[in-house]
């Protein structure tokens, strides 16, 4: 780097929230655990990463004000991939995959003023497709 010249430096915090499921689809609501991360790392603008390792989980962002919208969603993703369709994967949980696939298996969030910028309805999901089952949820977080 030349004389005088300045790099730079981006703070990056990262981290994993354990969750733990009591059915086989279940949406769980971890806002406020990925929320405490956020605070935790002291970032006051950034992005925040959350990502599922698992190829029969997801995470979503949707109204969580109501607990019925989360049931809701449980009962549509059922309708249209239901558990026993003749699917040709041995282990019989090929829905899962596909629900997983359907629904994604990671978020986005800005942060600004040190906090996750959800919308006022909003809410980050966990979502299982496979339990009940501890699973992992990564979350980065990067200063702008």
């Amino acid at each position: 780097m030349p004389p005088g010249s300045t790099k730079a430096t981006r703070h990056t915090t990262a981290g994993e929230i354990s969750v733990r499921t009591e059915r086989r689809t279940q949406l769980l609501d971890v806002t406020a655990g990925v929320a405490k991360m956020v605070q935790d790392s002291g970032v006051q603008s950034g992005i925040c990463y959350v990502y599922v390792p698992h190829t029969t989980a997801a995470v979503l962002i949707n109204e969580s004000d109501d607990p019925a919208v989360a049931a809701d969603i449980e009962g549509a993703l059922a309708r249209l991939v239901p558990q026993n369709a003749g699917y040709r994967h041995v282990e019989g949980n090929s829905d899962s995959h596909i629900k997983a696939a359907l629904v994604g298996s990671c978020a986005t969030i800005f942060i600004g003023a040190g906090q996750l910028e959800l919308g006022r309805w909003q809410g980050i999901f966990f979502c299982e497709f496979d339990g009940p089952r501890t699973r992992r949820l990564r979350v980065k977080i990067v200063a702008d």
